[in-house]
C-alpha cells in the first residue's frame, strides 16, 4: 500500500496545501530524505476550522453508540497496516523494529479500545434534584501533537474527542508525521462524516500558532515541551479557548534500601533508555541509599550492556538514533554541561560523530547534585542522573523538587513504596514492577500540564457541563 504525503485532509478529501511548499522528512538512522509532507500555512488550518465547524453540529447529535460503532470500524482498518506503520516508525522516527511494533502500533490499537470500551459505559447525563446535567462536546479541537511517538499521543488526543462528539483539526509533527496519514486513512475508509476529522501537516510556528489563535478552533489540546506549551497556552486563552497540556518532565525513581537492587534495573533502564531516552514519562534521575551507592554503580554497569545502541532494523539493538540533528546536538550538550558540572560518567560517552545517524550511548551520570543542570531540566536523551539520599525523608523532598510532577517510581517493600508514592507529587507514580493502567488518568502535576488523558478522565477532558434547571411548577 502506498500513500501521497504530499497531500492534506479537509473536509473529507486528499488536497494540495495552499502553501506549495513541502517538508522533507529525514531517516535519523541513514540520514536519507525519503518523503516529504506539505509545508502548511494559516489558509491551510482556515479551510480546516471551516470544514470542522460546518461538521459540528451534525456530528455531535449522532448518538454515542453510532460514534463508538464508526470507531470500532476505524480500528479494525486501522489494525491492518501494522507493518505499514512499522515500517514508517523505523524509518521516520529510527525505532528499533521490536520497539516500534510493541510500543508505536499494538499499545496503541490497546489504548483505541480501551477509548471505545470506556465509551460504551460512559454516562454524560446526570440528575440532580432540581436539574439535569448533561457533559456535551467542546467544539472543534486543534490537536497539535510531537514527535517522540508519533501515533501515541495522536490517539490519546484524536480518538476521544471524536467520540465525545468533537471535531478535530490535527497537526502532527512536523518531523514524524507519515503514520497519521494511515490514522486518517482508516478514518476516512471507515465513513466518518466529511469534516469530523482533517490533517494539516507543517511547522509549529505557523500551522501550530494558527489553530490556537483561530476563532473558530473551541480548544487545544498539546503535547511537547514546556516552553511550547506555555507559548501556545497563552495565545490560545487570548480568545478564552479550552486547553489541555501534557508537557516535560524529569522523573525520579526511588530506590528504597534493599539487598538486591538488580530486579529493580529493567523498570529503569526500559524507561530512561528505550526509545531513545525521548519519553516524556522517563524516569531520568534515580535517588539511591547513600550507603549502597557503590552496589548500586555496579548493578547499573552489568546491566546497562544489554541497552546495545545501532542500526534499528537490526533485531539485536534495543536503541536506535535520536530523532534529529537538533536532537543529537541537544543531548550532547547536555553530556558536555554534566561533566562542566562536575558529574562523574559511568557509562557512556560524549557523542561527537552524526555523520552515519545520530545516535548516543546510554549514558549515566553519578555525583549528581539535584541542583544541577542536567538533574533539573529535561534533557529527552539516554541519559541517566544518579542522585544519592541520607534518608527517605530527604528521598522524598528531592523527587519533589523539580519543577515538573509527570511520572515517577518507587522500588522496595510494597506497603513502604505506597507510602512514599502518595508524598510524591507527580500525577501517575509505579510501585515496583506495576504495569502502566491504560484505564488511569495521565497527566502531571505543576510544570507538567494541565488536564489528563487515558481512560474516563481522558474522554471527559474533550466534554463541558451544562446544568438545566427544569422542576418548576410549569
Amino acid at each position: 500500500m502506498s500513500y501521497d504525503f504530499e497531500k492534506i485532509y479537509i473536509n473529507g478529501q486528499w488536497v494540495d496545501s495552499d502553501s506549495g511548499e513541502f517538508i522533507e522528512v529525514e531517516n535519523p538512522a541513514t540520514l536519507e530524505h525519503f518523503a516529504r509532507v506539505p509545508d502548511g500555512n494559516a489558509n491551510d488550518i482556515d479551510r480546516a476550522a471551516q470544514a470542522a465547524h460546518a461538521a459540528l453540529a451534525a456530528w455531535s447529535a449522532v448518538p454515542l453508540q453510532e460514534r463508538i460503532v464508526l470507531m470500532k470500524k476505524m480500528l479494525k482498518l486501522f489494525e491492518s497496516y501494522q507493518d505499514q506503520i512499522v515500517e514508517l516508525e523505523v524509518k521516520e522516527l529510527g525505532s528499533p523494529v521490536e520497539f516500534a511494533t510493541e510500543s508505536h502500533c499494538l499499545y496503541q490499537y490497546t489504548r483505541t479500545r480501551s477509548y471505545i470500551e470506556a465509551a460504551e459505559s460512559l454516562v454524560l447525563e446526570k440528575s440532580l434534584p432540581l436539574s439535569q446535567v448533561y457533559r456535551e462536546p467542546i467544539g472543534v479541537v486543534g490537536c497539535i501533537t510531537p514527535w517522540n511517538y508519533p501515533l501515541g499521543q495522536v490517539v490519546q488526543k484524536v480518538i476521544p474527542a471524536i467520540l465525545m462528539g468533537n471535531t478535530v483539526i490535527l497537526k502532527p509533527s512536523q518531523h514524524t508525521p507519515l503514520t497519521c496519514y494511515l490514522l486518517v486513512d482508516a478514518f476516512d475508509k471507515a465513513g466518518f462524516p466529511a469534516g469530523v476529522i482533517n490533517l494539516v501537516t507543517g511547522r509549529g510556528s505557523k500551522v501550530g500558532d494558527a489553530i490556537a489563535s483561530h476563532p473558530l478552533v473551541n480548544m487545544v489540546s498539546f503535547t511537547g515541551s514546556t516552553r511550547v506549551g506555555i507559548q501556545l497556552s497563552q495565545r490560545a486563552l487570548e480568545s478564552l479557548k479550552h486547553i489541555s497540556l501534557e508537557l516535560g518532565g524529569k522523573s525520579p525513581f526511588i530506590w528504597l534500601p534493599m539487598k538486591d537492587y538488580a530486579p529493580a534495573v529493567s523498570k529503569l533502564f526500559s524507561s530512561i533508555f528505550l526509545n531513545s531516552g525521548q519519553t516524556c514519562t522517563a524516569f531520568s534521575r534515580l535517588l539511591v541509599p547513600e550507603q549502597d551507592l557503590e552496589k548500586v554503580k555496579a548493578t547499573l554497569l552489568a546491566h546497562v550492556g544489554e541497552y546495545t545502541v545501532g542500526d534499528p532494523t537490526d533485531s539485536r539493538n534495543k536503541l536506535g538514533p535520536l530523532s534529529s540533528k537538533a536532537q543529537f546536538e541537544k543531548v550532547a550538550s547536555y553530556i558536555r554541561l554534566g561533566l562542566e558540572e562536575g558529574a562523574t560518567l559511568l557509562s557512556g560517552e560524549i557523542p561527537t560523530d552524526c555523520s552515519k545517524g545520530y545516535y548516543v550511548k546510554p549514558t549515566i551520570f553519578t555525583n549528581v547534585k539535584n541542583s544541577m543542570r542536567i538533574a533539573r531540566e529535561e534533557i529527552f536523551g539516554p541519559v541517566l542522573c544518579v542522585i544519592t539520599y541520607k534518608d527517605v525523608e530527604e528521598a522524598i523532598a528531592i523527587a519533589n523538587d523539580t519543577p515538573y510532577g509527570l511520572n515517577a517510581a518507587v522500588y522496595g517493600p510494597k506497603d513502604e513504596a505506597m507510602a512514599v508514592a502518595r508524598r510524591i507529587q507527580a500525577g501517575n507514580v509505579y510501585i515496583n514492577d506495576a504495569p502502566r493502567d491504560v484505564l488511569a488518568p495521565f497527566g502531571g502535576y505543576k510544570q507538567s500540564g494541565i488536564g489528563r488523558e487515558g481512560g474516563v478522565a481522558g474522554l471527559l477532558e474533550f466534554t463541558q457541563l451544562k446544568a438545566i434547571f427544569n422542576h418548576s411548577s410549569y
